[in-house]
């Protein structure tokens, strides 16, 4: 885990190189929207499709949404009480309080989650993850997190049926429907698909994390101060939370391991896209991405070591 953590981070300076240097005179913005639409509409589908449909789908796979859904909606409820008190009591501004209430709630489930719970558990750990983060996770965000960022930005109050549109247009989500269908109808490819989806799919944690590197900006002294309580809510409260969901649901084994890691996950980079869509802190949300992601060198670990003999 930790030699994926460390090319992480290798990744992400060469994200920020580039940023720095420019090379072939284009803009780092123009590069990570370029990687983000290519990874979400051509990369990322291929995955999704190839994981599902050759996965072991039991009943605790199925039940990872619900246990998504509470984990996420318990920290929504959690960091939105203490920065409405924080808001009372200092000049927290209401672009700052919903990047903060949005990255202390939503995780890198699937670029992040995704590498570091196939090295640890090995490739059976991938359905888990797709499961989770697209069934729950992308829906949540989609529904409720991009609610949350109109009412705190400057765009226009979204209603139910945009952002649910948004989900339905989804090209991962409609891949991991086929790839149920495929998997419950127990179909089987020839291995030239097999293959080539392999091939397809191998770019999309890289890429990703090179993205993060395009957007990073030298953080406020502010900052430092307001992330606290959001990064404490992600890293350490999350996966607390999901381990009593876990248990109420009756879930055990590889599943309850992959549901309380994958909500110790970091804060989700595509928060960032929600951050500039509705016009939110920018930098605060880059910043918390990467304060969570380094600060998970430490916590990532602890929580797999305490949840081992689960």
């Amino acid at each position: 885990m930790f030699d994926n953590l460390v090319s992480l981070f290798v990744m992400v300076s060469l994200g920020v190189c580039f940023q720095l240097k420019r090379p072939g005179n284009i803009s780092p913005s123009t590069a990570a929207h370029v990687i983000n639409t290519s990874v979400v509409k051509f990369f990322f589908p291929a995955f999704c499709f190839k994981a599902i449909s050759a996965a072991d789908v039991s009943r605790d796979v199925l039940l990872l949404p619900l246990s998504a859904m509470i984990t996420v909606s318990s920290s929504l409820l959690i960091s939105f009480t203490i920065y409405t008190i924080i808001e009372k009591l200092t000049a927290l501004n209401k672009k700052e309080k919903g990047v903060l209430i949005l990255t202390s709630s939503f995780g890198n489930i699937t670029f992040l989650g995704l590498l570091l719970l196939t090295d640890l558990y090995g490739k059976n750990a991938a359905g888990y993850v797709l499961v989770y983060d697209l069934l729950a996770i992308n829906p949540l965000v989609w529904l409720v997190g991009t609610t949350i960022a109109s009412y705190y930005g400057n765009r226009e109050k979204s209603t139910i049926i945009s952002p649910l549109r948004t989900v339905l247009a989804l090209p991962p989500v409609w891949a991991l429907f086929a790839g149920f269908i495929a998997n419950f109808a127990g179909l089987r490819f020839p291995s030239f698909l097999t293959k080539t989806l392999e091939l397809i799919s191998t770019p999309i944690v890289p890429l990703m994390i090179f993205s993060m590197g395009l957007t990073l900006k030298i953080p406020k002294l502010k900052y430092l101060i307001i992330s606290i309580p959001a990064i404490l809510t992600k890293l350490c409260l999350g996966p607390l939370i999901a381990f009593g969901v876990a248990l109420l649901l009756n879930i055990d084994g590889l599943a309850l391991k992959s549901t309380v890691m994958e909500a110790a996950m970091p804060s989700m980079i595509l928060t960032l896209i929600i951050s500039s869509q509705y016009k939110l802190d920018h930098n605060l949300n880059a910043f918390i991405i990467l304060s969570t992601t380094i600060i998970s060198l430490i916590t990532l670990p602890t929580v797999a070591q305490l949840i081992q003999g689960y």
